[in-house]
């Protein structure tokens, strides 16, 4: 990224320019970003190409004023973060999904960042609900966040109550658990941005992929809530839980809400994309 490029995604997130690249930086940029950048996969359902390179990245989430799914979200937070002088380290994960079972390898992509005051931290913006601040990677107690109850830890058979017993554990995976439930296996190798194009490949256009199979754009509240708008359903959660939904009943009502709530600007309505 050039200097340009990272004022233009600080003007995105209503951030000032850092002078050094420290945790509670990091845990401003991290909030900032999922207040401001959501959660989404309209992309697949526009028919719009999904592209895993930084400029691209750049375009749509900064340009475009666009969001994304976890390869695009942190691919580019990755990209301002290095920039900024934070060591940043991708790292691929398996999502749990029903029955604790674990999703295929590149499911997800999280980041390792390290902080020039000290410490290592994990940050993911592209999670969809998962914690507002980065959690201490080495940390394996309890870390209260706004999003819920944390903890990391080291993976094993029963680390994360997985069942059936027939799931690979290599020696340095660890499970990021939220409210007692395990979201994903974090593997600690170093990837990179191109590792993830099969899952982003996968997850587009499987028909038995989350994000073919349903349409989503999310972001964290300034109050701490969440607002989601799910095809035509506009859900609003308070921090405290309080939730609000009604269906939009117009293409009009759809686009003013991408427009309004997500700062998203479109000519038509997203559909669900055929993938059988």
């Amino acid at each position: 990224m050039n200097s340009a490029q990272v004022d233009a995604y600080l003007r995105r997130l209503g951030v000032e320019h850092p002078a050094w690249p420290t945790v509670d930086v990091l845990r401003e940029l991290h909030l900032c970003h999922l207040r401001t950048v959501p959660f989404e996969n309209l992309s697949i359902h526009l028919g719009a190409e999904i592209v895993l390179e930084e400029e691209r990245l750049l375009e749509k989430v900064v340009d475009a004023r666009r969001g994304g799914f976890c390869y695009e979200l942190n691919g580019a937070f990755a990209a301002l973060l290095t920039a900024l002088g934070y060591d940043v380290t991708l790292l691929a994960a398996r999502v749990y999904g029903d029955g604790e079972r674990l999703g295929n390898p590149y499911d997800h992509l999280a980041l390792r960042v390290r902080t020039v005051d000290g410490g290592d931290w994990l940050a993911d913006v592209g999670f969809g609900a998962h914690s507002h601040l980065p959690l201490a990677f080495g940390d394996r107690g309890e870390q209260e966040d706004p999003g819920g109850t944390f903890r990391i830890v080291e993976a094993g058979p029963d680390a994360a109550g997985v069942r059936g017993g027939h799931d690979t554990v290599e020696a340095a995976d660890l499970d990021v658990i939220r409210d007692g439930r395990p979201r994903y296996r974090l593997e600690v190798r170093p990837r990179v941005l191109g590792d993830f194009v099969i899952g982003a490949w996968w997850h587009s256009t499987s028909p038995v992929s989350h994000f073919t199979r349903s349409l989503v754009c999310s972001r964290v509240t300034e109050d701490g809530g969440r607002t989601t708008l799910s095809g035509r359903r506009l859900t609003v959660t308070s921090a405290e839980g309080a939730r609000e939904e009604r269906e939009l009943g117009t293409d009009e009502e759809v686009l003013a809400a991408y427009r309004e709530r997500f700062g998203i600007a479109l000519d038509r309505v997203p559909t669900l994309r055929r993938t059988d």
